[in-house]
């Protein structure tokens, strides 16, 4: 399958007037690892069925409590990548040890990232990876971090999604290792310079 150029995609932020062109992608998919609706990774996190998740999620949108880019191929929503400050992107994987050397906190984190099951190696993630770091310049940038896979070393994933990404994603935007916290997960971390219109106008 020939994989389109990264410039062919259009992101756009996941808002009430895009919330129907994600939730079409969710729904194609299952609803996403079985309906969990992209919820786990904010501070209510799953709900006890996948219309609570669903509603959940539609509620944050609605508020304007979740950062989120989604990426279009032809006008079909094909994929995302979720950010935010931490007190947005509450809950990630391997918690505790995270917890057990953390120093301090980041400015933003991104949580997971999705592409379709007909759309995936084409460069959907990178695009909406690139859009949200974009985005997060545009807000003030500072420390992102990052929490992906390392599949150096490690057998062959079949079936499986990455849904906090691949370690070498990352490293193709400048992130580096900070710490390990699974077998096969990391810290990862880089700085966003500060892109918004009020540095501009200081320099």
């Amino acid at each position: 399958m020939t994989t389109p150029p990264m410039g062919e995609y259009v992101t756009k932020p996941l808002t009430p007037q895009t919330w129907a062109d994600f939730a079409a992608l969710v729904e194609a998919n299952n609803g996403v690892w079985g309906g969990c609706w992209c919820i786990g990774f904010h501070p209510d996190g799953f709900q006890e069925t996948r219309e609570g998740n669903r509603a959940a999620k539609c509620a944050h949108v609605e508020n304007g409590t979740v950062h989120q880019i989604l990426a279009y191929l032809d006008g079909e929503c094909v994929g995302w990548c979720q950010y935010g400050p931490p007190g947005e992107v509450a809950t990630i994987k391997n918690a505790k040890a995270y917890e057990k050397e953390l120093v301090d906190l980041p400015d933003w984190r991104i949580g997971c990232v999705f592409a379709d099951s007909k759309h995936r190696r084409q460069g959907v993630v990178r695009a909406a990876l690139a859009a949200a770091l974009s985005a997060i310049g545009q807000a003030g940038g500072g420390v992102v971090e990052a929490y992906p896979e390392q599949l150096e070393g490690r057998g062959p994933q079949r079936g499986a999604y990455l849904h906090t990404g691949p370690e070498s994603l990352f490293e193709e935007f400048g992130f580096d290792r900070d710490r390990r916290i699974a077998k096969w997960r990391w810290v990862m971390r880089r700085t966003v310079e500060d892109q918004s219109p009020r540095s501009r106008r200081a320099r």
